[in-house]
């Protein structure tokens, strides 16, 4: 991934405290060396702490909060997960509109093990061909959504993976997916 096909390219990467450091930190570190602009937004500004599991981690910086972001101001969106960082998110309504706008207009969301909350709690994932953490299976499907059991899942302008073991391909097929919704002129105005 040493070419930088993604120069530009501004990803919203929407998280909160105890988000899963691979999560957040992995895919971010291949959208950046593929060229792609990160912005972490979270509910407050600051710094949220990672974990790794259960065990606290490092603290990220937020960029901007969910008061300041506007969906426009992006080309697509990662949505790491996390059990306690994708349930506070999920009652975030602002987090909820930012999702809904960024799928309403076509661009790629991206989204891993936990994170789906937020996509079910938008009302998003009926009829969506997905994955997930698997101890969330049944709220996706109770949702609407056609889960399976596949490290990664491409539906339309969706990629989505189950679990840190999994962020290898996770990290390919967002980054083809990010790729392909530029070519086609899905950038933001």
């Amino acid at each position: 991934m040493a070419e930088r096909k993604l120069d530009g390219y501004r990803v919203a990467i929407i998280a909160t405290d105890l988000f899963e450091e691979a999560e957040l930190v992995e895919p971010r570190k291949a959208l950046e060396e593929a060229g792609a602009k990160t912005k972490v937004i979270a509910p407050h500004a600051g710094e949220i702490q990672a974990v790794q599991h259960d065990k606290k981690t490092q603290k990220i910086k937020v960029d901007q909060t969910l008061d300041q972001a506007r969906p426009a101001d992006f080309d697509a969106v990662l949505l790491p997960g996390g059990a306690m960082n994708a349930d506070a998110l999920r009652m975030e309504k602002k987090a909820q509109e930012f999702v809904r706008q960024v799928d309403r207009e076509g661009k790629p969301i991206a989204v891993i093990c936990h994170g789906p909350w937020l996509l079910v709690s938008a009302g998003l994932v009926r009829g969506r061909h997905m994955t997930s953490y698997y101890t969330i299976q049944d709220d996706l499907k109770n949702a609407g959504a056609n889960w399976v059991d596949e490290v990664s899942v491409r539906d339309r302008n969706w990629v989505s993976s189950r679990q840190p073991s999994d962020i290898p391909q996770f990290n390919r097929n967002l980054i083809e997916l990010f790729l392909e919704a530029r070519q086609k002129g899905r950038r933001a105005a």
